[in-house]
Parts: C-alpha cells; structure tokens; sequence
C-alpha cells in the first residue's frame, strides 16, 4: 500500500480512566478526545493542531479522568461529537487512510481500533502506524514517556499534559528533533 509522503499524522487520544485503571461495572475505557496535528516532512513544521472531544456513550468522565486530563463529563456532552463523526473528520481533513499516522506507544492504534470494531465504525487511518516510543528506543536505548523524551532531546513540553491536542503537538516536536537528528530513514520500516 503506497502512502502520501508529504506530511505525516500525529495523534493522541485521551480515554475514559479510573484510579487504579478498574472500570466500574457495566462501563469500559472509550475515547473521549482525539488530538491531532501534521508533521511536514520537508520542513518539520507543524501544522493544524486540533482537538477533538468524543462524547462517551458507555462510561462517564471519573473526577480521577477530570483530574488527569481536565475534561468534564458536562464539556464532553456540550462540546462532544460522536465517534464516528470524529473519525470522518479525521478522514476528510487530514487524509488520515492515505498518510502515515504516529502516536506515542501502541495504546492509541489499540483502541482506535477496538472502539471502530465496538461501533462498526470505519477505521479512520492507513495501516501505516509508527509506534515513537519504539522509535525513540532504537535511536536513544531506552523506551520512556514523553515528558522524560522531551527531556532528554532537551525540549520544553507545551500545553497541558494529557491533553490530546498538546500531547500531540508534543509528539511531533519528539519526531520533528529525532529526524533532524538522525534522518528520515529512522521511518522507513513505516513505510517513509
């Protein structure tokens, strides 16, 4: 499968929490924002920084989740889409099935595609997914998150942490420094 090499998709997703990771009965992790941003791989620049806020249908937004990510079960039925709409947004305005897609660690692949298998929902994205994390391991030994990342690289995280629009503005300045570093070629198993 040939993808669109001009720019790649950054994302982070924010999902529902409990203290202690326990879901109370009869409710489940689902995504409740979808943060997303470009990469240009020419010039590294970032581009159409976004938030998405997911209205959760079988859970709702613990004070431990409003604690962590600052959002409220009040702003999420307010200002919230469906899922499905997310993803069609994700589709129709960043090209997200013909670009390659990156996300810290493999939670967000994993419950994107949960949550499209849950809802009958069509995958938003290329089957080309980078895994920074890992990237960030094969070039500096050691896989860490993305504030001790930012860290290392010598960078200032930017917004609120745990929020997916930041986290992913955030993610994209880790690629954006590690390709200056290292090359492109540090995404070529990704198909780059």
């Amino acid at each position: 499968m040939s993808i669109r090499k001009d720019k790649i998709v950054v994302v982070d997703v924010e999902a529902t929490c409990w203290e202690n990771y326990k879901a109370p009965a009869g409710q489940e992790n689902e995504i409740i924002e979808i943060g997303v941003c470009l990469l240009d791989v020419a010039d590294f620049s970032i581009s159409d920084k976004r938030s998405l806020l997911v209205r959760p249908i079988n859970s709702v937004v613990s004070s431990f989740c409003t604690k962590l990510t600052t959002l409220t079960q009040m702003q999420l039925e307010r200002e919230g889409t469906t899922y499905a709409e997310a993803c069609a947004v994700l589709e129709r305005d960043y090209d997200t099935r013909n670009r390659l897609w990156a996300s810290w660690g493999s939670f967000d692949h994993n419950i994107m595609h949960d949550q499209c298998k849950r809802r009958n929902v069509r995958y938003p994205f290329s089957k080309k997914h980078a895994n920074l994390k890992r990237v960030f391991q094969d070039q500096h030994g050691s896989r860490l998150g993305l504030r001790v990342a930012l860290e290392v690289l010598g960078l200032q995280q930017v917004g609120v942490p745990h929020r997916g629009d930041d986290d992913a503005y955030n993610v994209a300045v880790v690629l954006a420094t590690l390709m200056r570093l290292h090359g492109r070629e540090i995404l070529r198993r990704y198909g780059l």
